[in-house]
C-alpha cells in the first residue's frame, strides 16, 4: 500500500501495514502496509497454512546460490556484480517509479548485472509458488491486498536476517551504519522474536484523522481534542449537508488507524500491548469499551455517509475529497493515492484521533506512527547480497528525497526532506510527529497477525459494528473470541512485546 504502509500498508498501498497502492479501482486496495501496511492492506482470504506448510517442505538449495563477489569499500555486502537480481514490488499508492530509480542506480554499480523487475497487486498469489519451489525472487516488497504473513514465513524459516545489511556501511556515509541512519523503531518493527530483523519497512508511515482544513475553516471549527467536541463538528457539518465521517467500508481494518491510537490514548500504552499479546480480556479494557462506544455513537447519530459500508478504499477516498465527508481514518499514502481527485486547494491535514476527555491517559497528540511498505529478501533467493544492496541503495538520502518528492510519504531513512517542499498533507504530517514527540504508539497487530487484524477484528467485528449490525458489547466480545481463538491456535507463531 501506499506509503505501508505502512504501508506498512498496511492497507493496500502501500505503509501500509503501514499503508499504505494504483490501479486498485478493479482488484482491491493496493498498499501501502500493512500495516499493512504497510500498509494498507486488503482483505482476501489467503490459503496460509497450505502456503506455509509447502514453504516448508519447499525445494532449491545452496546449490543455485550465486556466489559473494568481492568485499570493497563500494561493494560491502560482497554482491557478485555479474549475478541477476531479481526485485517484485507491491504495485499500490506510491507507484513504481521510485523503485525504477533506485533500479536504474543498482545498474549503474553493478553494469554487468542482470536486474529482473517487476510490479504486481497479486503478491501472494505471484509468489507463493515460486516459495513452495524454492525459487523466490532477491528481493520483495510485501505488501497489499495479497500481502504474505511476515510472521509465519520468518516462522518457517523462509526470510533472511537483515543484520547484514543494517551493519553495513550507509550508503552516503561509510562511517555510518545503516541502522544509524533508520527513523526510530524501524529496526524494532522488523524483529519479530529476538534479534535477528526480518523485515525493512520502507515507508514511514502516520496514521490518524485526516481531513480538509478548509473544509474544517469552513464550520468555524477547530480539530475536535474530546469526543464531546467531535460529536459537536459533525452535528456541524451534517447541518451543512456534509457527514462527519467516511472509512473503507469494505476493509475496516483502516477504521484502527485512528481507533487503535485512540484506545492508546485512552487507557495508555500497556492496553495496546495487552491486545497485541493476546492476553485474556485485553479487549475487555474499560478503555476498548468507551472509544468502540465512541465510534459506535457516530454511527447511531446518523454522521457516517450514507452508503459507507459498502464502499472500498478508494470509493470512501474519492466521496471525503470531494467533500461528502469531513473525517476519514487512514495513512498518509492517502495524499498520493487521492491526488487525482483531490481539489487543488483541499488543504489535506491529518490529526491525532480525539480522546474522551481529561481523563485519558496520554495527551491529545498521541499519534500511531510507524513503518510501512515491508521489504523482505528470502532466505532462499539466489541473491540475497544483491537484494540487501537494492535495499541498501533505497536507504540512500537521494533515494529516500526521490520517494518522499514522488510519493509524498516519509521513508525510515531519518531525514531527506531538506530542500524538498513538502505537500499540505506531508507537512502536516510531520508537524503532528513533532507534536507527539515520545507519544507514539506502534500497534503490532496488523503485522504479528494478518487474518485476525483484516478479517476477524476489522470486517466480522468493527467492520459489523459501524453498519450498525453488532452492539459495542457484542463487538467486543466478538473479537475478544477471535484473539482467544489465535492464542490457542498451536499452528500460528506467537509474538509478544519484549
Amino acid at each position: 500500500m501506499g506509503s505501508t504502509s505502512d504501508e506498512s500498508r498496511t492497507p493496500d498501498r502501500t505503509t501500509g501495514t503501514a499503508g499504505a497502492i494504483t490501479d486498485t479501482k478493479a482488484t482491491g486496495p493496493g498498499r501501502r502496509d500493512l500495516i499493512k501496511r504497510s500498509a494498507a492492506l486488503g482483505l482476501i482470504s489467503v490459503p496460509t497454512m497450505s502456503f506455509l506448510s509447502a514453504c516448508a517442505s519447499s525445494g532449491g538449495g545452496d546449490e543455485d546460490k550465486a556466489e559473494s563477489g568481492k568485499k570493497t569499500a563500494k561493494n560491502p555486502l560482497a554482491v557478485n556484480d555479474s549475478a541477476q537480481m531479481e526485485f517484485v514490488l507491491f504495485d499500490g499508492g506510491f507507484g513504481k517509479e521510485y523503485a525504477e530509480d533506485a533500479v536504474k542506480i543498482y545498474e549503474q554499480n553493478f553494469p554487468k548485472a542482470k536486474v529482473k523487475f517487476s510490479a504486481t497487486q497479486k503478491i501472494q498469489s505471484t509468489l507463493q509458488p515460486r516459495f513452495n519451489q524454492g525459487t523466490p525472487p532477491d528481493l520483495i516488497d510485501n505488501s497489499g491486498a495479497e500481502q504474505m504473513d511476515m510472521g509465519v514465513l520468518a516462522g518457517k524459516n523462509q526470510l533472511a536476517d537483515l543484520t547484514p545489511l543494517l551493519d553495513a556501511p550507509s550508503y552516503d556515509d561509510p562511517d555510518k551504519k545503516v541502522r544509524d541512519t533508520l527513523r526510530p523503531g524501524i529496526v524494532e518493527m522488523g524483529q519479530l522474536d529476538g534479534d535477528p530483523v526480518w523485515i525493512m519497512y520502507y515507508a514511514y508511515t502516520v496514521y490518524g484523522v485526516w481531513y480538509s482544513q478548509k473544509a474544517l475553516d469552513s464550520l468555524d471549527a477547530t480539530y475536535p481534542e474530546t469526543w464531546d467536541e467531535m460529536l459537536a463538528v459533525c452535528e456541524k457539518a451534517k447541518k451543512k449537508g456534509m457527514a462527519g465521517w467516511t472509512y473503507a467500508g469494505k476493509y475496516p481494518y483502516y477504521l484502527p488507524f485512528s481507533l487503535y491510537a485512540m484506545i492508546g490514548k485512552v487507557g495508555g500504552v500497556e492496553v495496546l500491548d495487552a491486545i497485541d499479546n493476546l492476553e485474556p480480556n485485553a479487549w475487555k479494557a474499560p478503555a476498548v469499551k468507551a472509544c468502540f462506544e465512541a465510534y459506535y455513537e457516530l454511527y447511531k447519530k446518523g454522521y457516517v455517509l450514507k452508503g459507507t459500508p459498502g464502499l472500498d478504499h478508494i470509493q470512501s477516498q474519492t466521496a471525503w475529497a470531494k467533500g461528502k465527508a469531513l473525517f476519514i481514518p487512514n495513512g498518509s499514502w492517502v495524499e498520493n493515492e487521492s491526488a487525482n481527485v483531490m481539489p487543488a486547494d483541499f488543504d489535506l491535514a491529518v490529526s491525532a484521533p480525539t480522546g474522551i476527555d481529561s481523563s485519558d491517559k496520554l495527551p491529545f497528540g498521541t499519534i500511531w506512527a510507524s513503518g510501512g511498505e515491508p521489504f523482505i529478501v528470502p532466505a532462499k533467493a539466489k541473491n540475497t547480497a544483491g537484494g540487501m544492496e537494492q535495499l541498501r541503495i533505497m536507504l540512500s538520502e537521494a533515494s529516500s528525497k526521490n520517494f518522499t518528492t514522488k510519493v509524498k510519504s516519509l521513508t525510515a531513512y531519518n531525514g531527506g526532506t531538506d530542500g524538498i517542499t513538502l505537500t499540505p498533507g506531508l507537512k502536516s504530517g510531520v508537524a503532528a510527529l513533532e507534536k507527539a514527540g515520545d507519544n507514539v504508539v506502534n500497534p503490532r497487530l496488523q503485522d504479528w497477525y494478518v487474518q485476525l487484524q483484516k478479517e476477524q477484528i476489522g470486517v466480522s467485528g468493527l467492520g459489523e459494528m459501524m453498519a450498525g449490525r453488532l452492539t459495542p458489547a457484542e463487538a467486543i466480545k466478538k473479537i475478544q473470541d477471535f484473539a482467544d481463538a489465535t492464542a490457542k491456535d498451536t499452528s500460528i507463531k506467537h509474538y509478544k512485546h519484549q
